[in-house]
C-alpha cells in the first residue's frame, strides 16, 4: 500500500474493532462477508468512473 496516505487515529480504531470482529467468523461467514467486500469494492470502482466521465 503506498504509505504517502496516512489514516487517521478513528480509522485505525475502526480497522481494530473490524479485526476483532473477524477473529470470531466462521470460514462459510468470512468466505460470505470476502465476497460482499469484493463486489461492494467492483460497484465503488463503477461509481468513481462514471463521477470521474461526467466531470469531464
Amino acid at each position: 500500500m503506498n504509505q504517502s496516505f496516512k489514516l487517521s487515529l478513528e480509522q485505525e480504531f475502526t480497522i481494530r474493532s473490524f479485526s476483532d470482529k473477524v477473529q470470531t467468523l466462521s470460514c462459510e461467514e468470512a468466505k460470505q462477508s470476502l465476497l460482499m467486500l469484493y463486489k461492494e469494492m467492483l460497484i465503488r470502482e463503477v461509481m468513481y468512473q462514471q463521477l470521474l466521465k461526467s466531470k469531464l
